[in-house]
């Protein structure tokens, strides 16, 4: 099954909160793809996820959805990071 494009921007999870994706980079030992991101709630700071996790679809109750949903481009700025 071919990787789903992960592009930097908002992504909404399916519980509801938003995230923004910063990049995909490789995990330094098995070079699997990872997806940076930091939570646009709470504390912040940066995560990393796999990035078949990310691109993941999942059941729940019933309806199938994906993971993360990309939801637009970030619109933070860097002078508010």
């Amino acid at each position: 099954m071919k990787q789903e494009i992960i592009k930097p921007g908002r992504y909404r999870h399916y519980k509801g909160n938003e995230y923004e994706v910063i990049g995909v980079g490789s995990h330094s030992e098995t070079l699997e793809a990872m997806v940076i991101y930091r939570p646009l709630y709470g504390e912040g700071g940066l995560w990393v996820r796999p990035a078949a996790m990310w691109s993941e679809i999942i059941e729940k109750d019933g309806v199938t959805q994906k993971r993360f949903e990309y939801i637009g481009e970030a619109s933070l700025k860097k002078d508010e990071l």
